[in-house]
């Protein structure tokens, strides 16, 4: 996958955009986007989030995106630590995500194979070898507040096969911006829900 990266200003502030497959994205017409479902029917308390201490740039907006990518793709831009929702009309749903640390980050095209609402979450064997304690949830860790793939999860297929990368949420919203997990892309949990809402399963998903 070729990437180019270009600069743009919005309101006096630099931010950094990826264009994909030859795409042009511009960061312009911010607006916020409202939750979708958010409370309904929650097996689990969705804890608050004090949004002051997460950057202005990562919270969920509506942007201007100019692409050649359908609406219902979803675009991650692992660099700015966004990833956007393709909608008509030359706009995105734009979210800010938590990414992997170096050496655990993964690129590529791949489709949504299915979605779990409070997933059960079961560390792979490198991981648990990487770190015994997790040895506990070897058969799997069951969804809820403590869960690290958070109130929603969105699972990453090439084919049939599992790729093992998740679109999930996260009850660590500091992380959010930053590079810091084992390689699945992390969102605030509002903003899990709020994909999960959007996304359909077999819905393309480009990682760059």
């Amino acid at each position: 996958m070729t990437m180019k990266r270009r600069e743009f200003v919005t309101g006096g502030v630099a931010l950094s955009a990826l264009g994909l497959a030859g795409c042009q994205t511009t960061y312009q017409s911010f607006s916020s986007v409202p939750s979708l479902g958010l409370g309904i029917n929650e097996k689990h308390r969705l804890e608050p989030v004090n949004m002051n201490v997460i950057p202005r740039e990562f919270h969920r907006q509506r942007v201007n995106y100019e692409t050649k990518y359908k609406p219902g793709t979803i675009v991650v831009d692992t660099s700015s630590r966004h990833l956007f929702f393709v909608e008509e009309d030359g706009t995105a749903v734009r979210y800010g995500i938590g990414v992997g640390r170096q050496g655990f980050s993964w690129k590529g095209t791949a489709r949504i194979g299915r979605k779990a609402k409070w997933p059960t979450w079961t560390p792979p064997p490198a991981m648990i070898r990487r770190e015994p304690h997790l040895q506990e949830w070897a058969t799997g860790m069951p969804g809820g507040p403590r869960n690290p793939l958070g109130a929603r999860a969105l699972y990453l297929y090439q084919g049939r096969r599992d790729t093992l990368y998740r679109l999930h949420g996260t009850n660590q919203p500091r992380s959010i911006g930053q590079a810091m997990s084992s390689g699945c892309v992390r969102m605030l949990n509002q903003d899990a829900v709020d994909l999960y809402e959007r996304a359909s399963v077999g819905a393309r998903v480009v990682v760059g």
